[in-house]
């Protein structure tokens, strides 16, 4: 099979895409041969070896994809070979054959694309846990999502809405990105850009809430964004953290959470996967379910082929991105 390689934790570049020898499935595992895979950008951090968890070298990037069942290891239960699935796992699926537990398997619906199945994975999952388990998100609430436009932002903006949310606010940066933030489902889009951030967020957020603020704040970008948000919370608003695309981590002074009756939160999502494998999967129907409803259209800016996958991730790390990138093993 084909398959992208890391040898060495070293920068996107010097990976490449070899042949190499099919997996086999052991007890409890199945072989999902892989039509679409999820480009995302803690691949970029566990390829350089910069991400909480190091895989064991040599390994194949990519934490979710979609594909189908090929082989079913002993003690499976509840799949066999045809079976259409989206994956999320660690590291594996920059491949054309993913060998993993069944644990990491979720049916697809029937008429699901697999590049769909793909960009309904890593961040989808990520929004859902962000709003619903560590935000407690309440019907008619107001979210402030950072980033709009990029994968996770859009998939937690189409998310706030479909879960019950009264009013989503985008930040986005740049005019060019306002219209994704809008077809997300944004009812109001701010651009980070510009001078002043730290007061202008707070009071187009007032303007628009009647100066409320902001009950939920979900924030994949951190730095100067992050302090930004802070100030336009609701009185017991919730901030999650769910990354740092900014690439500054920012501090918070905890009198400030104090004074303001504010929380501040953070999101690692593997966890939830590694201990609770049948709570994702509740998460992952429902995703699917809202999909199928008509709730939730995934943003695929791009679908290209496997070997592309080192342009795909050097977008990412420059950021602009709008949604999702996809890799597609058959192109």
């Amino acid at each position: 099979m084909k398959a992208v390689m890391v040898e060495k934790f070293a920068p996107v570049s010097e990976a490449q895409v070899v042949e190499t020898d099919d997996p086999q499935p052991g007890a409890g595992e199945v072989i999902v041969d892989i039509k679409a895979a999820e480009a995302n950008f803690p691949d970029i951090l566990v390829m350089e070896g910069a991400y909480q968890i190091k895989p064991p070298l040599p390994f194949s990037p990519g934490k979710a994809g979609a594909g189908i069942v090929s082989a079913v290891g002993p003690d499976v239960q509840g799949f066999q070979t045809g079976d259409r699935v989206g994956v999320q796992v660690e590291y594996g699926t920059y491949a054309e054959k993913l060998k993993t537990s069944a644990d990491t398997c979720y049916p697809m619906p029937t008429a699901m694309p697999f590049d769909v199945g793909a960009a309904l994975g890593l961040v989808y999952q990520t929004s859902h846990f962000a709003l619903m388990e560590r935000a407690r998100l309440q019907p008619g609430e107001t979210v402030l999502v950072l980033g709009a436009s990029g994968g996770i932002g859009s998939a937690a903006c189409q998310l706030a809405k479909a879960l019950g949310a009264g009013r989503v606010i985008g930040g986005v940066l740049g005019e060019d990105n306002v219209p994704v933030a809008l077809s997300s489902g944004c009812d109001h889009v701010i651009d980070l850009g510009g001078e002043d951030l730290r007061d202008r967020l707070r009071a187009e957020v007032h303007a628009v809430t009647d100066g409320k603020g902001a009950d939920v704040v979900i924030d994949p970008v951190g730095g100067d964004a992050f302090a930004a948000a802070l100030r336009a919370m609701a009185w017991r608003g919730r901030l999650v953290v769910i990354g740092f695309a900014s690439g500054t981590i920012p501090a918070v002074k905890a009198n400030y959470l104090l004074v303001k009756n504010i929380e501040v939160s953070g999101l690692q999502w593997s966890d939830y996967r590694e201990r609770d494998p049948a709570w994702v999967r509740r998460v992952q129907q429902e995703i699917y379910g809202l999909w199928s409803e008509g709730k939730l259209t995934p943003q695929i800016s791009d679908r290209l082929p496997l070997k592309d996958f080192g342009a795909a991730l050097e977008r990412l790390r420059a950021g602009g991105v709008q949604g999702k990138i996809v890799l597609d093993t058959g192109l």
